[in-house]
C-alpha cells in the first residue's frame, strides 16, 4: 500500500505523483524505485539534515523524463527532468526558490551529466539514488536492466575478463568491473557514504559466491 509511503509529506507526494514517471516498462524506474529513493534520502537526512520538501520533489521527479540506458539521449535525461520538474512545480506555484533548488537537485544526480551537486539536497539526492545502485538491489537491477536488453549473464569463454576489456554492453557480470565496484567512491554525505560501504561489501560477497557456482576461484 503507498498511501503512507512518501510520509511525513504524503500529500504533497499525492499531488506530484501524476508527474513523476512517464508510460515505460522500465522496472528499474518506475514507482518501487521512487519509494526506495525516499527511504534512503529519510535515513541520510536524519544525519545531513536539509529541505525535506524539495528533498521529496526532487526524488519524486528526478526521473520524470524516460530515456532508455542505451540511447544517445542518456547523458541529458537528468537536465531533461529538471526542465520538467520546474514547469510541473510553476503550475502548481510552488517559490521560485524552491523550485531552483529542485531544479539543481536533479540535474546534478545523474554523474553523465557532469554536474556538481552543491546544495545538502543535491547531494543527499544523489546519494540516495546513487545507493539503488548498489547492494543486493544493485545487483539485481544489473541483472533486469542487461536481461531487457538481450545481453547474457556473462562470457563463457572468459568470464573474468582476463584475455579481454570488460565490456558491460555485452556481458552483465561486466558492470561490476565497469561501474559498481566504484561506486561507493563517489558518495558526497557522511551517511551516505557509510550507507555505500555496507552494500559495497553485500556487492563483494555476491559476485564472489556467483563465480564459485560458475566454477572459478571464489575471490573479487
Amino acid at each position: 500500500m503507498i498511501s503512507t509511503v512518501f510520509a511525513p509529506l504524503q500529500p504533497l507526494a499525492d499531488s506530484l505523483l501524476p508527474y513523476a514517471l512517464e508510460p515505460s516498462e522500465d522496472g528499474a524506474h518506475d514507482l518501487s524505485h521512487l519509494q526506495r529513493v525516499w527511504h534512503n534520502v529519510r535515513v541520510i537526512h536524519a544525519q545531513e539534515g536539509g529541505d525535506l520538501q524539495v528533498l521529496l520533489a526532487s526524488v519524486l521527479l528526478h526521473d520524470c523524463v524516460t530515456v532508455e540506458k542505451d540511447s544517445p539521449l542518456r547523458s541529458q535525461a537528468s537536465q531533461l527532468a529538471a526542465q520538467k520538474a520546474t514547469s510541473v512545480l510553476t503550475s502548481i506555484a510552488w517559490p521560485a526558490k524552491k523550485i531552483a533548488a529542485v531544479s539543481h537537485a536533479i540535474e546534478a544526480h545523474s554523474f553523465s551529466a557532469n554536474i556538481i551537486p552543491t546544495s545538502v539536497e543535491a547531494k543527499i539526492l544523489q546519494d540516495a539514488d546513487l545507493l539503488d545502485a548498489l547492494g543486493m538491489l544493485g545487483v539485481a537491477r544489473m541483472f533486469y536492466v542487461g536481461g531487457r536488453l538481450g545481453r547474457p549473464l556473462y562470457d563463457p569463454q572468459d568470464p573474468e575478463a582476463k584475455e579481454r576489456a570488460y565490456d558491460d554492453k555485452r556481458f552483465c557480470l561486466d558492470h561490476f568491473h565497469t561501474k559498481l565496484l566504484h561506486l561507493a567512491e563517489r558518495f558526497q554525505t557522511r551517511e551516505g557514504q557509510r550507507q555505500a560501504l555496507i552494500r559495497h561489501e553485500r556487492l563483494k560477497m555476491f559476485l564472489a559466491q556467483f563465480k564459485e557456482e560458475i566454477g572459478l576461484p571464489n575471490h573479487c
